[in-house]
């Protein structure tokens, strides 16, 4: 059956999206697309009568993959039924007075609160089992900790990273752009992080839409605005909103648009339309997915049509090459626009873009530009044969099924940029004032050739104090820290280099079974790495292959010579000497995990990433957690420690 085929084909290629969306990872296709691929699969699904058990039209989310708790939520979830047409507003609405409200573009979070204080915050997840992040949410900027309210309180709202916060981390953090494309990935990776350090440091903004429960104490509401005053008065910010009639629909949406092309700082994706009257709402009930009593409605885009100019290849600093379209300037949103991101190799295929071609461009949510559809479809376009940074090969990867364009030369400028990244970062030698930007402008003057030069930036005093952003003080506080990093033990220094696979673990690992100066790593054999636990034939060969190399070998006698590199710890009591532990969930006592793990390991120990048969202990505070690694412990007869437990192993043995 040929649309059953379709169908199938469909829910495999809109549930990669979903995946990549909510995990926080590049998007592999537009939000067009997705909408378009939707509307087809449900359209197919109506028609045959089919729907497969994974089909994104009756699935709610897409579940998050990480080693934070999980826990059910008091009610289910729901995603909202979506329309782009304001006259179906208005005959939605009927007679009954709505809220109109910004869809805020961010990460579904439901907070408790108990005798007043914050006690428990979730993720959506999937809809029915969130992820607890109740540390991460203790940090976020605007919520109280205490509200006056003292009975049970359990609410919803969206937890985003403002437009202008967001800019601020992509000028100040190395690499986010690498890692993160817009406000809503940024904030997905950081609502989730597993040390709420890095959460509280990225401003964090929470806003609250809907009350799902309280307890008899409570008031008794009868509309859903008086329940928004009730939460503003307990010091809860509210989703932006306004009350509306049938004839006022169209008149705030427009508002509503206005705001968004003037500057709004809050990432939207559309709008919400929900009944006011509470007793109404409830009467209407719900779908398996859908509630009935509140709508979503997503921006009808600004469409205007133009001709391809060109395609120009962007090196990224991991090798990544994108296209990027540029086009006649047209009027978008109110600003001109003419280029526009094609992501990827799949999407630049699917358009069939040739130069010349007549395309329609939007703004997806009104911000950021995309190409809607290539009229011409002429398909003449060359995917290039070599890098446009250091004109080597270029070579097709596939990952999560799309294809993607990569720049093969380990020595090409712009990888070259992201290793004098990586080796200034805070786990390798941690030297404070040298961001990616600055190192970007450092290597462009030829003043950075390998690793080494860095320790002798002293050199260029004038010439970096007369830059902008430098001055006489900058400098100096560049210097200091360029001097204190000189001191720096053996395994983070083996970190630093950029070794592929070898992460600050696994250097570690072989520092620790060979602590031998950083000139004689170069002895080491692959037989001699894999005798490491936790340290494989890839890995073995990837570090054995990188001390080999004539460059590499050059700049570890160079960084010898500069550095004071001291020996990892023996620890002879090796209270912990044979034993392997598994850390999960949030620490109360060590800064973070990798904090813990250096204690258990300078103890003789050691810390693997997932339970099996071969480890010894799981350290979880939480011991009645329905966590995944809780549950296998369990299964595999492991005892299960807590923190306290831990640290006791560790002073007594």
């Amino acid at each position: 059956m040929k649309e059953l085929e379709q169908i199938k084909k469909l829910t495999e290629q809109l549930n990669l999206a979903a995946k990549a969306y909510y995990q926080g990872q590049d998007e592999i296709m537009t939000n067009y697309e997705y909408d378009k691929l939707y509307d087809q699969l449900a359209a197919l699904e109506d028609k045959t009568g089919i729907v497969m058990a994974n089909s994104p039209t009756v699935n709610v989310g897409y579940e998050t993959l990480s080693e934070l708790p999980k826990e059910p939520h008091v009610a289910p979830m729901l995603s909202l039924g979506k329309t782009k047409e304001a006259a179906e507003l208005e005959q939605w609405l009927g007679e009954q007075k709505g809220l109109l409200s910004l869809k805020l573009d961010g990460l579904s979070v439901i907070l408790t609160y108990h005798n007043g204080m914050l006690a428990k915050a979730l993720t959506r997840g999937n809809g029915e089992i969130g992820e607890v992040i109740t540390n991460n949410a203790r940090t976020f900027t605007n919520i109280p900790a205490r509200i006056r309210f003292q009975g049970n309180l359990v609410i919803r709202g969206e937890a985003l990273i403002r437009y202008s916060d967001f800019e601020k981390l992509n000028q100040s953090v190395a690499d986010i752009q690498e890692r993160y494309k817009n406000p809503r990935n940024l904030c997905s990776g950081t609502v989730r992080q597993l040390n709420n350090k890095i959460t509280a440091e990225r401003n964090v903004h929470f806003y609250v839409y809907n009350l799902i429960e309280t307890d008899e104490s409570g008031p008794d509401f009868k509309s859903k605005e008086e329940i928004l005053a009730f939460l503003d008065d307990q010091g809860f910010d509210i989703v932006p909103y306004k009350a509306v009639r049938r004839d006022s629909v169209q008149r705030a949406i427009t508002e509503f648009s206005d705001e968004i092309v003037h500057g709004l700082d809050l990432p939207s994706d559309g709008l919400v339309l929900t009944y006011d009257d509470i007793d109404y709402s409830r009467s209407l009930g719900r779908t398996a997915k859908f509630p009935r009593d509140s709508i979503a409605f997503k921006w009808q885009d600004e469409l205007a049509e133009t001709t391809l100019l060109s395609v120009e290849w962007s090196a990224s600093r991991t090798g990544l090459i994108n296209p990027v379209a540029v086009f006649e300037p047209v009027e978008l949103e109110g600003t001109t626009v003419s280029r526009a991101s094609v992501h990827n190799l799949s999407i630049l295929r699917e358009l069939k873009l040739g130069i010349g071609d007549r395309i329609t461009v939007y703004k997806a949510n009104m911000i950021i530009p995309q190409i809607q559809e290539n009229k011409t479809m002429s398909s003449r376009l060359d995917i290039p044969e070599r890098c446009p940074v250091c004109h080597e090969k270029t070579e097709r990867v596939k990952e999560n099924g799309s294809e993607f364009l990569f720049c093969a030369n380990p020595e090409c400028y712009a990888k070259k940029i992201k290793l004098f990244t990586h080796f200034v970062s805070r786990d390798a030698l941690n030297i404070d004032g040298l961001s990616e930007a600055t190192l970007e402008k450092f290597i462009a003057r030829g003043w950075l050739h390998d690793l080494s030069d860095i320790f002798f930036l002293s050199e260029r005093r004038d010439e970096i104090e007369q830059m902008d952003g430098f001055g006489e003080k900058s400098y100096q506080n560049l210097i200091h820290a360029i001097e204190e990093a000189k001191n720096v033990p053996l395994e983070r220094l083996i970190y630093s280099l950029g070794i592929k696979g070898f992460g600050l673990n696994m250097a570690k690992l072989a520092c620790r079974t060979y602590p031998v100066s950083i000139t004689k790593m170069k002895e080491l054999t692959v037989e001699d790495l894999v005798s490491i636990d936790g340290i494989g034939e890839k890995l073995a060969e990837s570090f054995v292959n990188f001390f080999a190399r004539e460059s590499n070998d050059l700049l570890v006698k160079k960084l010898a010579e500069i550095l004071h590199i001291s020996m990892p710890e023996q620890n002879s009591s090796a209270k912990l000497d044979g034993m392997t532990f598994v850390i999960t969930g949030s620490l109360e006592h060590f800064t973070n995990r990798n904090a813990c793990k250096e204690e258990i390991e300078l103890a003789g120990g050691k810390v693997s990433g997932s339970v099996s048969k071969n480890t010894n202990y799981l350290v979880n505070n939480d011991i009645q957690s329905g966590s995944s690694k809780n549950r296998k412990a369990k299964e595999l007869g492991i005892p299960i420690i807590t923190e306290d437990e831990l640290i006791d192993m560790l002073r007594n043995g």
